[in-house]
This record gives structure tokens, sequence and C-alpha cells, in this order.
């Protein structure tokens, strides 16, 4: 049995009516631009210009640094620059008889860091995170040392230090003739009172960048153990603090940076005299002082640098691929 299929054949779109108006098809134009000449010429430049000068005032004089650290050179013209290899590090380590003191001093000034002001901001991190009342305010209280300039900070404690009217030797009785202490004039003293202004600083840095990981960690992990019948001091212990651990490594790059960097305060008491030597003193008063022995003071730099690279890198990268595994 067999049957006729008919096919239909679509009918040609109708024609326009003569006269009208032939609409225009859209032409496909491609990739558009999304960003005028005028955007990528002001991207171009908030971009370019800190980039230019993070590498001309970082890399480049790091780099200079470096290079001059093997030459003596006394600041006045390039033609006076001599190439001495090893010399200037040699002497350093052999016939300074202010580096090791300064180094022993760095080493000092990380201790105390680490042991007093971090664990201080720590406590203060956490008991404001329970939203206690006037929160802001303490926040704001303890974080104003960091607002302040190391400068301004170390004229503050020259008067809380001073022998005669300072607050300390007036609360204790140390202001009269015959009972001064000397809180920066005597070397026994003066690098740990300059430690405690240090450290009265460094807490509401450390407060401020545990408050920030402490609203970081997962109410759930709270909740959870609580339910298990964990006390207060158990939950910190064992499921706060470890999840603190980025926390922990950039609390510990800051204060190392801290330690090695440190400057402005111990100038202003003292200009790094009479038990107060610092690193970074000895850079500053080889480089720019009366000798103006740039090529010496650029060796203080480097090992300045390679301290605290040597210190830094291998902590982060330990710390990293412990975080890669977990």
């Amino acid at each position: 049995m067999s049957s006729d299929t008919t096919t239909k054949i679509p009918e040609a779109a109708a024609a326009p009516p003569p006269g009208a108006a032939t609409p225009k098809r859209r032409v496909p134009q491609g990739h558009q631009r999304l960003l005028t000449r005028r955007d990528r010429i002001t991207l171009g430049l908030m971009a370019g210009l800190p980039t230019i000068l993070h590498v001309a005032l970082v890399w480049v004089t790091a780099l200079a640094s470096i290079a001059l650290a093997f030459t003596t050179w006394d600041g006045i013209g390039f033609d006076s620059i001599q190439w001495v290899g090893l010399q200037n590090f040699e002497e350093l380590f052999e016939q300074n008889p202010q580096f090791w003191p300064a180094l022993q001093h760095n080493v000092i000034w990380f201790v105390v860091l680490i042991a007093l002001p971090t664990p201080l901001g720590l406590f203060l991190a956490v008991q404001l995170d329970k939203k206690i009342r006037f929160s802001r305010v303490y926040q704001t209280a303890f974080f104003l040392p960091v607002v302040l300039s190391m400068a301004v900070i170390g004229f503050v404690w020259q008067l809380v230090y001073n022998p005669d009217t300072g607050l300390i030797n007036s609360i204790i009785g140390a202001n009269e003739p015959g009972h001064y202490i000397d809180w920066i004039g005597d070397p026994d003293l003066n690098l740990w009172a300059i430690l405690i202004a240090a450290s009265w600083r460094h807490t509401g840095y450390m407060m401020i960048l545990y408050l920030a990981g402490l609203k970081g960690v997962d109410p759930s992990l709270r909740e959870a153990s609580a339910l298990d019948g964990a006390n207060e001091w158990q939950t910190f212990k064992n499921v706060i603090f470890p999840t603190l651990r980025p926390t922990n490594t950039v609390v510990l790059v800051v204060t190392i940076i801290e330690a090695l960097r440190a400057f402005d305060l111990v100038f202003v008491f003292n200009k790094g005299a009479e038990g107060t030597e610092l690193l970074s003193i000895l850079v500053t008063n080889n480089i720019i002082g009366e000798s103006s022995r740039i090529g010496y003071g650029s060796a203080i730099a480097v090992v300045l640098l390679v301290i605290s690279l040597a210190v830094i890198i291998p902590y982060l990268v330990a710390t990293f691929r412990k975080e890669r595994r977990a």
C-alpha cells in the first residue's frame, strides 16, 4: 500500500511594500572595548606611578646598598667609589666594638616584644571579642599609641622617665637629690626603659591583629565546644587558638620587622648611646654621620637585611607548607 508524501516548501518572506524603508540589519562589531582611552591612561597612572616609586625607593636603593657594601665611598662624587671586597665586613665583625652589643640588643628587643606585648595584646583582643560594653572605647584607647609616631612616643616617655619631675620617680619617691634614678642615662636601665615604651605601643598593634583574627573564627566551633562541655579556657586553648595560626604568622613576621627596624624611639631618647646601641643606629651614624662612611654603613645594612631574611623566609616557607598539607 503506497501513499503520496506531500512536502511543504516554506513560503518566501513577504517583500516589503514599494516605498517602505528597508530595516537596517545590525552588523556584528566584534569585541567591544570596555575601557576608553581615558580610562586606560588613568589606570596606567594609578598603577604605574606607585610601581615606579616602589621600585626606585625600595628595590633600587636596596640593590645599591648591597653593591656599595663592597666599596668605600665618602658620598662626594661617584669617582671616589673604590672596590674593597669584603674589607668592610671583616672590619665590622672583628674591629667594631659596637657591632656585637648592637646585635645583642636587637635580639633582646625581639624577645621582649614577643614575651610581653604579644600575649598582652592577645588577652585584650579576647576580652574585646566578647562584645563587652564600651568595647569600641577601649579598642580606641589601646590602639591610640599605634597611631602616634615613634618620635612623639619618645617625647612622651621622656617626660615619664624624667629624673626630677617624671611620673615614675615622683611615685616611688626617687626625685629628691641623692635619690635620683636616671632611667635614660644609666646603661643598666636605659635599654629596659625604652623597651617598656616600645611594648606600650606594640600591645595595641598586636591587639588589633588578633582581634581581626578572632572575628574570622567560625562561631559554630565555639558552639560545638560548649556542647561538649568545655570551659572558656579549654575552648580557647583547643579550638580558638589553633585557628589563629595565620594570624600568629603575621604577628611573628611583624614583630621581627619591628625588632630589626627599631630606630626612632632609641634615637629620640639618647641617639643610641650608653647601652642602647642598635644595628639601625650604627647604619645611620656611619652613613649620615661626620665620617660619611657610606660603604661601611651599607655593609651593616646588608647584615641587617640578611638577618631579617634568614629568619622570616624559612618560617614562612614552613608555615605555608603545613597549611597546604592541612
